[in-house]
């Protein structure tokens, strides 16, 4: 028999985990995949518009490789792969802790795929934890774009995750993004609630 779920608490929000993945600009793909090559959608992620490919690349580190990284649609102005830290101590970098997009002096990586090879001199970093809401969520929980606020984790081994950016959008769906190490560190899997429970508004 099929266990029913309660109803989340008010301003309960559920987890999405990342794990490492890659978001490439037009001309990148081209060059690892081939010139007007048509990446095949897996399947479609839970934020509307994005999905993940069936298509996969190969990192290359100092100290490292990863393979088989899922590439995220749609294509970015700018490449940009995110990582755990623990990602990086196997390729031997250090990515910083930064929100999606803030690229500039971050940590660089090889990209390897079916048809080529690239080198980044920055585009990888380590996502920042964040909040993605529907602009009707943040009015009933009282928050707002950019706000930074604390997100408490249950269980035993429960804890507080500070400095969370929201994001809002008429587009999003309510969901928090945490990468492994964060879910690991927490026990938390994907669809578990965390709470909401302050909120640290960032001067104008």
């Amino acid at each position: 028999m099929e266990q029913i779920r309660p109803l989340p608490k008010i301003n309960q929000i559920p987890v999405a985990i990342s794990n490492r993945h890659v978001h490439l600009s037009q001309e990148d793909a081209q060059t690892l995949f081939g010139p007007n090559y048509s990446f095949k959608i897996k399947k479609d992620l839970s934020q509307p518009g994005q999905y993940a490919c069936e298509e996969r690349v190969t990192l290359v580190g100092p100290k490292g490789v990863i393979e088989n990284v899922r590439i995220l649609g749609p294509v970015r102005p700018q490449t940009q792969v995110e990582l755990s830290v623990s990602d990086g101590i196997k390729l031997g970098i250090t990515p910083p802790v930064r929100d999606s997009g803030d690229l500039a002096n971050s940590a660089g990586i090889t990209l390897v795929g079916p048809s080529g090879s690239l080198t980044l001199p920055e585009g990888v970093i380590a996502a920042a934890r964040h909040i993605h809401m529907h602009s009707t969520d943040a009015e009933r929980l009282g928050v707002k774009d950019r706000d930074r606020v604390s997100v408490t984790a249950p269980g035993p081994r429960g804890l507080v995750f500070r400095e969370t950016l929201i994001r809002v959008s008429h587009n999003f769906t309510l969901e928090m993004h945490i990468d492994i190490d964060e879910a690991n560190a927490a026990s938390l899997r994907n669809q578990d609630y965390v709470e909401l429970l302050l909120v640290n508004h960032l001067p104008p």
